[in-house]
């Protein structure tokens, strides 16, 4: 295996028969030694946290091949805490495409005005690109297709996927007892256009409830596979 890329809390190798090797690693985004998904720098290591949001990912990413939805996973290999997965091209310079349930985190600063926190919402689906330096902006159906990013039908494609894998994060989150408010994912393409869900799917990338209160990403992990 030859290393491509050196993330944060995965790194990436190349494998002989042109697919990737995702080595899940068990440092954690955070600041000042506090656990924190939606900051974009390591704060903390902490142990098995690799394993559990692999374990999770290989998880959802069955069920949403099973249901006939295209995604780059192949296989887990849980023995070295890594997951092989098809080769795919990220649109722009990295994109995460929300799904919102209830009405709760920077939808509600933006809009509070106008709606109350913990409404419900319809899988309000939303785009941002990946950039803390601008806040991680919104960006519109028009706005990828006027600079170059993705094709209506991308975005359409897109849109539809994440309203359906929702819907099966959500009903697994249900039959334990929690509610699924919001969810983020990421998508690549492959040489032919064709979207697939890439990445992972894991504590710290979705916002779920209990008895109307929030869990932890880490507690929600145990939870779940209680």
């Amino acid at each position: 295996m030859k290393l491509v890329y050196t993330g944060k809390t995965k790194d990436v190798f190349a494998l002989e028969n042109g697919n990737y090797y995702l080595k899940f690693k068990d440092d954690c985004t955070g600041k000042d030694g506090v656990f924190d998904p939606g900051m974009n720098e390591v704060g903390l290591t902490i142990e098995g946290v690799g394993d559990i949001n692999l374990r999770m990912t290989d998880y959802f990413f069955k069920l949403i091949n099973e249901a006939g939805i295209r995604t780059h996973f192949v296989a887990a290999d849980f023995e070295n805490t890594a997951m092989e997965v098809l080769p795919a091209k990220v649109f722009g310079h990295g994109l995460e495409v929300i799904c919102r349930k209830k009405a709760v985190g920077s939808f509600i600063r933006r809009y509070g005005e106008y709606i109350e926190s913990g409404s419900d919402l319809p899988s309000y689906v939303e785009m941002t690109f990946k950039n803390d330096e601008k806040g991680d902006p919104l960006v519109t159906k028009d706005g990828l297709e006027v600079l170059g990013i993705m094709t209506p039908e991308q975005y359409d494609t897109i849109k539809e996927m994440t309203q359906q894998i929702t819907e099966i994060v959500a009903a697994e989150m249900e039959k334990r007892g929690m509610v699924l408010y919001d969810i983020k994912f990421e998508y690549g393409y492959d040489e032919e256009g064709k979207v697939m869900l890439i990445d992972e799917i894991a504590s710290g990338n979705m916002r779920v409830y209990k008895n109307g209160e929030y869990i932890q990403p880490l507690d929600l992990a145990e939870l779940f596979f209680k």
